[in-house]
């Protein structure tokens, strides 16, 4: 259900093509809720056919041309109605713990060193979240819209901080295991 509404988010931010907001979903968006080329571009008519966009008139028509979107009245209207709407936290769902627990009854074995590489792809998030923070969020710039959107790329901070710490404790737990190992 998120979807269409991060795609009405990114066309208020700014109207664009489907490309366009590919790329954009690759370098922001994308952090937190990702897509597919494809599904945004099946998102965009499903948004289109329901009266919420519009593509934008060209500016001189030819063939091929990338159409830009813009976010109608209704759009916005949906936008506003779901942003005020309550949502229940979604339960966690993650392999990694999975696997853990399924390594108390079946050995260990290969996973301290998927620990290990988790670890490093979470200080490496960390690392540039926290360059975005530095490059887009200087002392400052405090609109109301900058203040939402560095709190959403603080949430990511946090995340990835709580993340990369709990696998260094899990590493710790590891290294203290005296069969880590072996099969129970």
């Amino acid at each position: 259900m998120s979807l269409p509404h991060a795609i009405l988010t990114a066309l208020l931010e700014k109207p664009s093509s489907g490309l366009e907001l590919t790329r954009r979903f690759d370098k922001s968006i994308g952090y937190f809720w990702s897509a597919t080329h494809q599904q945004i571009y099946r998102e965009l008519g499903r948004l289109e056919a329901d009266g919420l966009i519009r593509a934008l008139p060209a500016e001189q028509p030819a063939r091929g041309q990338r159409k830009s979107y813009e976010v109608l009245p209704a759009g916005r209207a949906e936008l506003a109605r779901w942003t005020a709407s309550a949502q229940d936290p979604k339960p966690l769902r993650d392999a990694l713990l999975l696997r853990l627990r399924a390594a108390a009854v079946v050995g260990a074995d290969g996973v301290e060193d998927d620990l290990r590489r988790h670890l490093e792809l979470r200080e490496r998030q960390l690392a540039m979240y926290q360059e975005i923070e530095k490059r887009d969020f200087p002392p400052g710039k405090d609109s109301s819209q900058d203040r939402l959107q560095h709190l959403v790329l603080r949430a990511g901070i946090d995340l990835e901080t709580f993340w990369a710490g709990w696998l260094r404790h899990a590493l710790e737990e590891f290294a203290d295991l005296p069969d880590h190992g072996d099969r129970p």
